[in-house]
């Protein structure tokens, strides 16, 4: 028997949209399978049904993929922003098609950015049961208390925020500033901003440099490269030929 799955979670899968964003499309009878307008997302689909959004097919299935992204400040990581700031999204080659983050890296932030065309992977690596580390090299400015650094590693609350454990480290003092080495696997909103912050440290600079296996490495600023499908099974421990639907995000 052909395997099935929800049709939000096919949606999303394709990198469409969000689960909750699949599930309101249906609500406005946008989604039809094999002809039929869906009235309730409780439908399963499998590989031979056709699925259509606002009246266009999902096109042929094409396999899970994974781009390294060297984000560069300035850009914000999402598809419209409504201050009418330069995107992520828009700066990425044409060729690539629609693709999402996995997580984001915020308006200042440098680095390592994932990029898949697959909603489910997405969330999958976000995950914090994933296990994945999320490394990065910080430079603050200010009086840097090895010791209180130190303490992170037992996790710390924030404005009432429960941050879990942070490894962070002195790599090197320059005047009154400081490059950090600084590991973490929740990635919470502006969490090492607001860590540093209320150890009386300013951020000043967040380069991300690995997420998980993934690294930065000699990647230039503004490029894009794709994983490769044998290093992506490796490191997932799963085959990535996983079909999806590609279709442009309708409007």
């Amino acid at each position: 028997m052909s395997e099935t799955e929800r049709i939000a979670k096919r949606l999303a899968r394709a990198g469409l949209c969000s689960r909750r964003e699949a599930e309101a499309w249906i609500a406005e009878g946008r989604v039809a399978v094999n002809g039929e307008v869906l009235a309730s997302p409780a439908r399963n689909v499998g590989p031979e049904d056709k699925i259509a959004v606002d009246g266009k097919l999902i096109g042929a299935a094409q396999t899970t993929r994974l781009w390294r992204y060297h984000k560069p400040s300035g850009l914000v990581t999402t598809h419209r922003d409504p201050e009418g700031r330069p995107t992520v999204f828009a700066a990425l080659p044409a060729e690539l098609g629609r693709v999402i983050s996995v997580g984001r890296l915020d308006l200042t932030s440098e680095g390592l950015l994932l990029l898949t065309n697959d909603g489910a992977l997405a969330r999958r690596l976000e995950l914090p049961a994933t296990g994945w580390t999320r490394r990065y090299r910080v430079r603050v400015h200010g009086s840097v208390d090895a010791k209180r650094l130190a303490e992170l590693a037992k996790g710390i609350t924030v404005a009432g925020i429960s941050y879990g454990p942070i490894q962070a480290a002195v790599e090197r003092v320059q005047g009154a500033n400081a490059w950090l080495t600084v590991a973490l696997k929740e990635g919470k909103n502006r969490e090492i901003r607001r860590v540093m912050e209320h150890l009386g440290l300013s951020v000043t600079r967040l380069i991300r440099t690995a997420y998980g296996p993934f690294q930065l490495g000699a990647l230039e600023k503004g490029r894009v490269e794709p994983v490769p499908a044998k290093v992506l099974r490796e490191q997932l421990g799963t085959p990535t030929e996983v079909p999806r639907a590609r279709h442009r995000r309708p409007s």
